[in-house]
């Protein structure tokens, strides 16, 4: 199972399954993150604390305790 954290800079995935609980997981679909969505991972922080991705013309920074939660699959 690959994860959102695993990803790589310019990586680009496709949303299979959000892992979280329903208050998260609401968040995310507000967002625009959900199944089958392809996000695009555009940068890391030095400490990779946060990912910053990029969701249809949104830029969205997450925790990197957040990204683990989405599980993706290349494309």
């Amino acid at each position: 199972m690959k994860k959102l954290s695993d990803c790589k800079k310019a990586c680009k995935v496709k949303i299979l399954k959000l892992h979280a609980d329903s208050e998260l997981k609401q968040r995310f679909i507000s967002f625009g993150i959900m199944k089958e969505v392809v996000v695009e991972v555009l940068e890391h922080s030095p400490a990779k604390s946060t990912i910053e991705i990029k969701v249809g013309k949104m830029r969205i920074a997450l925790r990197s305790k957040e990204a683990e939660l989405i599980e993706v699959e290349d494309i």
